[in-house]
């Protein structure tokens, strides 16, 4: 700033010397001259004074003010218009309909039919509360074609209690579970090596009647500040009417740090599971087939979030100990995920790559297919891996899809199996052909599936899903696993009172095989045909605590097996009603 005023000053001075000396007249010479130097004025404190006088004003324009009155002229003015009262217009508000903590269901229909509910949800203060749960399913049979019992009853219990804090929720349940069923599924040439009333005799003294029974403790915690995320256990005692036995235990811990737009998760996974059958099924052993098998796990992975995309890198670290047979095996997983939002919320891109080791249970084969027999072989499956990819989104607002592709590797693989029979009248009551085993098989899928889900309105909403198949074993098939799977429902609120649905699914061919050893010829595969149904039901809201309901089962009457030799009940009618309460 410096340098850009000397340099004006230098430019002023010599402007000023160039224009002064074309002033100067030519020739003319410099005489003798007389200067005045005037020094300029420089004020000091001493010259100053105060001024003494005070200023006298001239008030003689400053008059009093005038007192001024103002009135209004009210002159008549011929009108005919007549104000009315204005009335505030507002929303109109629908009535929000009332919501009830508890309620109570019973049906009755065809086949015996038996269906009630009821749940029972209590606050006892502001953030604790106490729940409970009865259910009873059951059915006094009557299946076409079938010569034994198959009647079935399926009662539950369930008490909980439950906290809900700022930083921390947790609950524990407590259940209970009794399950009846009856091996009625006898082989279509059942009793192809007896005669007549031989045959007869032995079917009269087949007991298919076997009952489970199930008691289990468990808890979640849920929380939000903090390195952890939740911690899941329960304790799961499993039994059934043949000395079987199977007790379940596993604790699954989550941990989360978050560091700015990433995060740390880790997954720790401990899954215990032991149990006894009292008998093979040749009943040939003299020992009880003992199992005790336990999974040690544990999933680190790195989240990094983004505007559009969203990245998983981890590994799953398993170790497989199997105490019976020191069968122990050490094993890694890949835990890859990525999501790209390719349009916004409208398309959305993923794909991953995941595996573990699953653990497999008595009791979770029992919830699969109940007619197995107190025979099995446990051990867990190895999915070595999955890899998948898909799109997900939305057509609309009101339409969304998911479109995926994948392939699954998965070793030791539990498959149902119908059991290799004879015609003996010494035989257990499941060793007629009317019972499944559990073999194990490694397989690989390659799998599709899409999905669309639309809520035209609020009164109507509509959804549609396939799944399909193609398998790859090493053994003779994949049996009972179906290559395509289709399901649809349809949801209508008519009126305020009534409403309606519709649900129908698909089910693809499958493959069995069982024989009939007292034969003595090579068993031949067996194909179960593939199979449609639909189920129907309609409701009418007699007040906001009543509705009362018509449910239409198998409405199409086609007796499918959805197991091998398993018939399942034609046309069935079920109404009932439904009652909100609270205390």
């Amino acid at each position: 700033m410096k340098i850009n005023c000397q340099n004006k000053i230098i430019i002023l001075l010599v402007m000023f010397v160039v224009q002064f000396s074309f002033s100067q007249k030519k020739n003319e010479t410099i005489g003798t001259e007389t200067v005045n130097v005037v020094k300029p004025y420089s004020p000091t404190i001493s010259d100053a004074f105060k001024v003494k006088e005070t200023p006298s004003l001239d008030d003689t324009g400053n008059q009093p003010k005038e007192t001024i009155k103002y009135s209004i002229l009210s002159v008549p003015v011929a009108s005919t218009f007549t104000p009315s009262k204005g009335k505030a217009e507002g929303v109109e508000k629908s009535k929000k309909e009332k919501l009830f903590n508890n309620y109570a269901t019973l049906g009755v229909g065809s086949y015996g039919t038996l269906n009630a509910e009821l749940f029972v949800n209590q606050e006892l203060g502001n953030n604790d509360y106490v729940a409970g749960m009865f259910r009873h399913h059951s059915s006094q049979g009557g299946i076409k074609g079938v010569d034994l019992n198959d009647e079935f009853y399926d009662t539950a219990l369930n008490v909980g209690y439950g906290v809900n804090n700022r930083d921390m929720s947790w609950n524990v349940d407590l259940g209970y579970q009794n399950q009846l069923y009856n091996w009625y599924g006898l082989p279509a040439d059942f009793g192809a090596t007896l005669v007549g009333q031989t045959r007869d005799d032995l079917i009269r003294g087949i007991n298919p009647n076997h009952s489970y029974n199930t008691i289990s403790l468990g808890g979640n915690v849920a929380f939000t500040e903090g390195i952890f995320s939740k911690i899941s256990t329960k304790f799961t005692h499993f039994s059934d009417s043949f000395s079987s036995s199977e007790n379940r235990f596993y604790v699954k811990p989550s941990f989360k740090v978050e560091i700015m737009d990433q995060s740390i998760n880790t997954n720790i996974i401990v899954d215990h599971v032991s149990g006894s059958f009292e008998h093979n099924y040749a009943h040939d052993n003299t020992n009880p087939l003992k199992y005790s098998l336990t999974n040690f796990g544990i999933e680190p992975s790195f989240v990094i979030l983004e505007n559009d995309w969203t990245l998983e890198l981890g590994a799953g670290l398993f170790y497989g100990l199997d105490s019976e047979n020191s069968g122990n095996k050490f094993y890694i997983y890949p835990k890859v995920n990525a999501s790209y939002k390719l349009v916004g919320d409208l398309m959305i891109f993923y794909t991953g790559v995941n595996g573990g080791l699953n653990q497999n249970s008595y009791a979770d084969f029992v919830t699969g297919n109940p007619f197995l027999s107190p025979t099995l072989n446990m051990k867990p499956t190895n999915n070595q891996y999955t890899v998948f990819a898909g799109l997900k989104g939305k057509l609309a607002n009101n339409v969304s899809y998911n479109l995926t592709g994948s392939y699954l590797n998965e070793k030791d693989k539990a498959l149902y199996k119908g059991n290799d029979y004879t015609e003996d009248f010494s035989n257990q009551n499941y060793a007629f052909g009317n019972s499944f085993g559990v073999i194990y098989d490694d397989v690989r899928t390659f799998r599709f599936y899409g999905e669309l889900k639309a809520d035209f309105s609020k009164n109507v909403s509509f959804g549609i899903n396939g799944t399909f198949n193609s398998y790859k074993f090493d053994g003779i098939e994949a049996w009972n696993l179906p290559s395509m799977k289709l399901s649809s429902n349809l949801d209508v609120n008519i009126t305020k009172q009534w409403y309606a649905g519709l649900n129908v699914f698909f089910v693809g061919e499958r493959k069995d095989m069982q024989s009939n050893l007292n034969l003595g010829i090579d068993p031949v595969i067996t194909t179960l045909k593939s199979y449609f149904d639909a189920n129907a039901h309609l409701g009418y809201k007699y007040n906001e605590r009543l509705t009362c309901f018509l449910k239409l089962n198998n409405i199409g009457n086609q007796a499918y097996e959805k197991w091998l030799n398993y018939p399942v009940q034609g046309f069935q009618v079920v109404v009932g009603a439904n009652y909100k309460f609270d205390f």
